[in-house]
């Protein structure tokens, strides 16, 4: 079947489709919520798991200036439970199917909607809200093409208006401190930067069993996950990208893989697998309660299985990628990343005219979360300044608490709180959404094709993003010290 959008896609794989399935004929509605005086109105789109951080924060954390008035999912199970967890915090919002979109809109009034749906119909929702009369928030990645990129510039552009895109890992704080340090002028001019970012086995095989294994839906770790680097470059650089050269391939979860490792075959899914004795990747997810209400008992619904086969062959998506970008500035990143490592975090290098930054973390990722591995809180960070000639000096790192480093509090609370002048400018709009992506699209197009691409040719009108003064490429530049 096919969702709004024109995408093919399978029924065990669709999870919160903008068109919606034979489900989305009637809402599922409570009763009318009107916001208090003063309070910002919000929907939510998109009932997953990455739906529970804005929805605690509009129902508990940040209740008092904003209002929770709508949720949308095309699952009406999960449309449901999200309602329960409002509930718990006495907030009343009215639930709607994927298909009353427009009509949640038109009853409940909201001034802002926040998109968590799926990737590929991010485009749908954030179009139609702004061209209602809505300001939209979006979880990265902030599209998946460059078609659509096109429609979301386009509307923006109709409608003056932004699209908000909340690029947590820009607030964590041995993240911005990087950035605080390339704007310090630390080591000059940033001529190139070497990145590897590695997704270990537990949670680098996730991204092949849920949904995100079909690129008409995610667009590939190239988009979905890689726009989280792509854009902490293009942040930290303080410029953006011009032209793209990529190769990718799938070369770990394959069927062959599975029997090299001792299984007969691939099978569908791991909860009738039956082979599950054997398999070290098996997901049990009535073991989790969480994925167990979220998942398992909404399957009925839908047919969404979130513990597909990481083997199966019918996965479309890369796990081994290396990628060349050229900058506006004239740098050059070189990044990689694989989904299949003995660790988990990333390794990054900036090569400038007056010496080298080395950053590291290490974290430890599972299909619930993000932690540190037990023992190692005080090494999973690590930024070293060495000067041209000169003797390596480590640099204590920033700290923080909360997910993604500290940064998911400070994000939410610029978002929903109260905004605080910020010299690193971390806030992005559709702009710096649309670079990120653009890369990671302009990849998925090498891969194909085997040639360089020119992001001038993926959208039109396409301006730069507001940035940080940086360092300029032509300034007098201090003689290093003898060798």
């Amino acid at each position: 079947m096919s969702d709004s959008t024109g995408i093919r896609l399978d029924r065990r794989t669709l999870l919160q489709s903008a068109g919606g399935v034979a489900l989305g004929l009637a809402s599922a509605g409570a009763g009318a919520a009107a916001a208090a005086p003063g309070r910002k109105r919000h929907v939510i789109v998109g009932m997953g798991s990455r739906s529970r951080m804005y929805l605690t924060a509009l129902t508990k954390t940040f209740r008092e200036g904003n209002e929770l008035v709508g949720l949308c999912d095309t699952n009406p199970g999960r449309l449901e439970l999200g309602g329960q967890v409002a509930a718990a915090e006495g907030a009343q919002p009215r639930r709607y199917l994927a298909s009353k979109f427009d009509e949640m809109l038109a009853e409940v009034k909201p001034e802002v909607v926040i998109v968590t749906s799926p990737d590929a119909t991010h485009d749908e929702y954030i179009v139609r809200a702004l061209d209602a009369g809505c300001d939209a928030i979006t979880e990265k990645p902030l599209t998946t093409t460059p078609e659509k990129a096109q429609r979301i510039l386009d509307a923006c552009k109709r409608n003056s208006r932004h699209v908000r895109v909340l690029f947590n890992y820009r607030y964590s704080p041995p993240r911005t401190q990087v950035k605080d340090l390339l704007m310090s002028n630390a080591i000059g001019d940033v001529l190139s930067v070497d990145f590897h970012w590695l997704l270990n086995t537990v949670h680098g095989a996730d991204y092949f069993r849920r949904w995100h294994s079909q690129k008409a839906i995610s667009g590939g770790l190239m988009v979905h996950k890689a726009t989280h680097h792509f854009d902490l470059v293009n942040w930290w650089l303080g410029t953006e990208p011009e032209q793209v050269l990529a190769s990718g391939k799938r070369e770990f979860y394959t069927p062959a893989m599975a029997r090299r490792m001792g299984l007969k075959s691939h099978h569908e899914r791991c909860r009738t697998c039956p082979e599950k004795a054997a398999c070290t990747f098996y997901l049990d997810l009535a073991a989790d309660p969480a994925f167990q209400a979220l998942y398992l008992n909404q399957e009925k619904h839908d047919g969404y299985f979130r513990d597909r086969c990481v083997f199966r062959p019918e996965i479309d998506i890369e796990d081994t990628m290396n990628v060349i970008v050229r900058y506006k500035t004239g740098t050059t990143l070189s990044y990689s990343l694989n989904a299949f490592n003995a660790w988990e975090g990333y390794q990054i290098a900036f090569n400038g005219t007056k010496g080298r930054i080395e950053h590291q973390i290490v974290e430890q990722a599972f299909t619930a979360g993000a932690t540190l591995p037990p023992g190692a809180e005080k090494d999973a960070v690590k930024t070293r300044l060495i000067p041209l000639r000169g003797a390596p000096r480590e640099i204590e790192p920033w700290t923080g608490t909360g997910g993604h480093g500290g940064g998911d509090e400070v994000m939410l609370r610029e978002v929903f709180g109260q905004a605080e002048p910020d010299k690193y400018k971390r806030a992005a709009d559709e702009r710096s959404g649309l670079y990120s992506i653009l890369i990671g699209a302009a990849a998925n197009r090498c891969f194909s094709s085997g040639r360089a691409v020119n992001i001038a040719e993926l959208v039109k009108g396409l301006s730069p993003p507001q940035v940080a003064p940086m360092p300029t490429h032509d300034g007098k530049l201090p003689m290093p010290g003898k060798a």
